[in-house]
């Protein structure tokens, strides 16, 4: 994911009169949960509290107060047919000018919040990696693709963090807690050994290998001649994108891929006790 930190700095720097709009109370179903901020400005804005009709009505809101010189406002707005939104629920919306103080408390919650996503190491930068990792650059995760081959990594975007290394596997060992691991280079024989590395780390909630099940199947015989303790090996996603379509084209490979990481970190953070309630989950949902 692209930095926030950066995102908000440029943002504050840009948008001097800047109004800071937060979902103070949520009751029922919303897009967004509570404490949910967005910037306004003049011209531009950073985050959302969840979009349609509400976002629309707090934007209009927030650049009447930047107009008419107003310091702040709070609306009580329930989501339903009134506003032209089909929620169900009710929220509370605080809209503040964005002091100098506010501004310094915004931007270090922005960096905390980009610190502590969670990392995934891409191994392998050939077709499905590359797509892999333009998929993940958009999503809340720190990511890093890994390659012994230069000339494969010079052909990622730039913006997406990149490191060609010898040993590859010896970065799986140094990864922080909670990494996430995707295997996918252009041999085997490494393939095997990040993975050993990978399945060694209890605290991985996502390890997955591209591959068949001939793939699985060889590594699986491998990995046991090896010491390998079953229970980690069946912790082993491969192939990776298991949703059954059967299609081979690398981004659509990658997308599912993509899907399938993001699960497994959401239910690892739920069995943590970091998950959104049911209630969030299903505004999400649209339930």
């Amino acid at each position: 994911m692209s930095s926030r930190r950066a995102e908000i700095a440029a943002f504050l720097s840009a948008e001097p009169d800047a109004i800071v709009c937060e979902l103070t109370s949520v009751r029922g179903s919303s897009p967004r949960e509570q404490g949910t901020f967005m910037l306004v400005g003049r011209s531009a804005l950073f985050g959302t509290i969840g979009g349609g009709a509400l976002e629309y009505m707090v934007i209009e809101h927030a650049r009447r107060l930047i107009a008419n010189g107003q310091a702040e406002e709070a609306m009580d707005v329930p989501l339903g047919p009134e506003i032209g939104q089909c929620c169900g629920g009710r929220v509370g919306v605080s809209l503040a000018y964005a002091d100098a103080d506010r501004r310094a408390e915004l931007a270090a919650l922005v960096a905390d919040e980009d610190a502590a996503l969670p990392h995934v190491f891409i191994f392998g930068a050939g077709h499905v990696g590359r797509a892999l990792a333009q998929i993940l650059s958009i999503l809340p995760v720190q990511l890093e693709v890994i390659d012994t081959r230069r000339e494969e990594l010079e052909l990622l975007p730039a913006e997406i963090a990149s490191r060609a290394v010898a040993m590859p596997e010896a970065v799986v060992r140094s990864a922080p807690v909670g990494s996430s691991f995707v295997i996918l280079t252009h041999d085997h024989a490494l393939d095997f050994l990040i993975a050993q590395e990978a399945l060694a780390r209890a605290d991985a909630p996502y390890v997955g290998m591209v591959g068949s099940l001939t793939k699985r199947a060889k590594f699986s015989s491998w990995y046991r001649a090896e010491g390998g303790d079953a229970k980690a090996l069946a912790r082993l996603v491969l192939p990776i994108g298991q949703i059954g379509l059967g299609d081979k084209r690398p981004a659509v490979i990658a997308a599912l891929a993509a899907a399938e990481i993001m699960v497994h970190i959401g239910s690892r953070e739920a069995i943590a006790g970091q998950a959104r309630t049911p209630e969030q989950l299903g505004a999400v949902i649209g339930r």
